[in-house]
């Protein structure tokens, strides 16, 4: 039986148990008993490296001591734990040792604390419980290599089950994408660049940052530099089932102590309690987009800047408190965030100001499905050096958009179509260097280049004049509100009514006056500002594709009703012209006679 057939089998086997309801328990019930048997088989190999090994699990809690099936003396495999006694063990003995180990004694004590501090055992069928463990046993064998490369399937087809438990869907990202864009940032072994995902969820992008990584070692390498992988990743996750399933994932992934996988909310770490110590040489992200957090989250975020939508809290974290200077990030985002204004503008503002905007890939329909179809779109940038002298300077002066599209014969991505990394070659090759400003990259009917430093000025140009109106209206109007303000206070102690009564009405007449400037001013702002926000739609579409045929009813009447009116206007210029030529000709007649 295959591993996908394997964890089928096991959710059947759960669904009859009834202690566990729904799917999102099955799987928290199956991730803790597979991370205890990748942890178990992980120690059989330290152990051969090691004979001085010893596990921070008290021996009664490691998985070859209670759940191991064990051959008995008739060759026969058999459970160790009998089904009257295993759930009692499980409930009364393991859990509570698990989640109280001391996270101080060494780095893997506080990984296993920190899996097993949310983790439930929901079984309360001592047969089905050993039923499971049977099937671990008989099917999954972490130190077969190929078992170990499938992990991600198994991990998809657990998350898509799991879409009906939830909005749990928004940590899956498909490996093609993970995978080009940890080729794309390109973190440097030699250089010991870190690596953050601050919302890593099941580690895809971890893990496709661990190979690249992986890929940079060869028989030069030193011996520092295996290890050193592990140093340079790290991950925040808030959610306790893909952090589980993420500090499994790395355990497999020869992350031995995956301490660096963080359960938490990077978003509930307030503004400035983040340090410069904090920010990483490279981030690597899809963060969850159309959640919102609560209203104890993000309060102390910059006025300009202060939302609880996830994916524009986590921008402008990035941007300000995670990336180093001349560091680099890829982040997926979607559409809404490329035409969204208010704070969306706000964000775009801050991105294309203290980061260079220099690729931003537009995926089509379908990438993410079944979890969701919304567009979404890779950005790729680099964190600009801080020059503080109270003027702007905007680090972005030109965007290249890349519209990847559909393989041939495809119409969409989908379960069993999904988006491949190979369709990621022409990119590639058109990608160019950093280093020389992507001088090497042209045009194409897929790639376009936008002028933003040109779009910007010219549209700082043609609103300047209304904000400079605006500033002089408001300050006329604070003149006026200054005199009534003043006013007011030599009232202080006046007891003349008549006296009292003659201010008042100078007071009123300022004030009077003070507002229709306000109003004035109101609109002068408005006005410049629609001719300066607009730059930061980035929601482009492509100059250079071909004109799509349209078979949609309301796009072909209302092209008919354009070109009716088309027709109608040359009729009516054919008219005036045939007009203007008939009288010419009777004019001219009328002078000969």
């Amino acid at each position: 039986m295959n591993l996908s057939s394997t964890i089928k089998s096991i959710q059947d086997i759960m669904r009859k148990d009834d202690g566990v309801d729904g799917d999102a328990q099955r799987l928290g019930q199956l991730t803790w008993m597979l991370f205890l048997k990748v942890f178990d088989q992980r120690e059989e190999e330290w152990e051969d490296d090691n004979p001085e090994y010893k596990s921070p699990l008290p021996e009664p809690f490691r998985w070859r001591n209670w759940a191991a099936y064990v051959a008995g003396p008739d060759g026969k495999k058999a459970p160790q734990t009998a089904p009257t006694e295993i759930i009692s063990f499980v409930n009364d003995q393991l859990f509570p040792s698990l989640k109280e180990l001391d996270a101080n004694a060494s780095p893997q004590h506080k990984v296993i604390r920190s899996v097993f501090e949310d983790a439930n055992n929901y079984m309360k069928s001592g047969t089905q419980l050993l039923a499971v463990i049977e099937k671990l046993e008989d099917a999954i064998n972490f130190h077969d290599f190929k078992t170990r490369a499938n992990l991600g399937d198994v991990y998809e087809q657990m998350l898509n089950d799991l879409r009906s438990a939830g909005n749990a869907g928004e940590f899956y990202t498909p490996r093609a994408i993970t995978q080009f864009m940890a080729d794309r940032v390109d973190p440097r072994l030699d250089k010991r660049e870190k690596v953050m995902d601050p919302a890593c969820g099941t580690g895809g992008f971890l893990t496709a940052v661990i190979d690249h990584f992986r890929h940079q070692i060869s028989t030069k390498s030193s011996a520092g530099d295996q290890r050193a992988i592990e140093e340079l990743i790290r991950g925040i996750e808030k959610k306790q089932l893909p952090h589980l399933l993420c500090t499994t994932n790395m355990l497999l992934h020869g992350i031995d102590v995956p301490s660096q996988i963080e359960h938490r909310n990077t978003l509930g770490t307030g503004w400035n309690e983040w340090s410069p110590l904090d920010k990483v040489d490279c981030l690597i992200t899809n963060p969850p987009f159309g959640g919102y957090e609560d209203d104890t989250v993000g309060g102390d975020y910059p006025a300009d800047l202060r939302t609880r939508e996830t994916a524009d809290m986590f921008m402008a974290l990035i941007i300000k408190k995670l990336l180093k200077e001349n560091g680099r990030a890829a982040v997926v985002l979607p559409d809404g965030f490329l035409f969204g204004d208010g704070i969306k503008a706000n964000l775009k503002k801050l991105l294309l100001r203290d980061c260079k905007l220099h690729t931003l890939i537009r995926l089509p329909k379908g990438v993410f499905a079944p979890y969701t179809t919304i567009k979404t779109n890779l950005l790729f940038f680099t964190r600009g050096a801080t020059v503080d002298d109270g003027t702007e300077h905007f680090h972005t002066d030109a965007i290249w958009f890349y519209e990847h599209p559909y393989p041939p014969g495809y119409k969409s991505y989908s379960k069993t179509k999904p988006i491949r990394f190979e369709e990621f070659a022409s990119e590639i090759e058109w990608w160019g260097s950093e280093a020389n400003d992507f001088a090497d990259r042209a045009e194409n009917e897929f790639a376009w280049k936008v002028d933003f430093k040109s779009k910007r000025e010219q549209a700082e140009a043609a609103a300047q004049p209304h904000w400079d109106r605006a500033e002089t209206l408001n300050n006329q109007a604070a003149a006026l509100e200054a005199q009534a303000k003043d006013l007011r206070a030599s009232l202080a102690g006046v007891t003349d009514a008549a006296y009292r009564e003659q201010v008042e009405a100078v007071i009123a007449e300022l004030r009077e006056r003070a507002e229709p400037l306000r109003l004035q001013a109101r609109d002068a702002q408005a006005a410049g500002d629609r001719l300066y926000w607009p730059i930061y739609n980035l929601d482009l579409k492509n100059p250079n594709a071909p004109e799509e045929e349209s078979h949609d009813p309301d796009v072909l009447l209302e092209k008919y009703k354009i070109l009716l009116g088309q027709i109608e206007e040359t009729e009516n210029q054919l008219k005036s012209e045939l007009a203007a030529a008939l009288a010419h000709h009777f004019t001219a007649e009328a002078s000969e006679e």
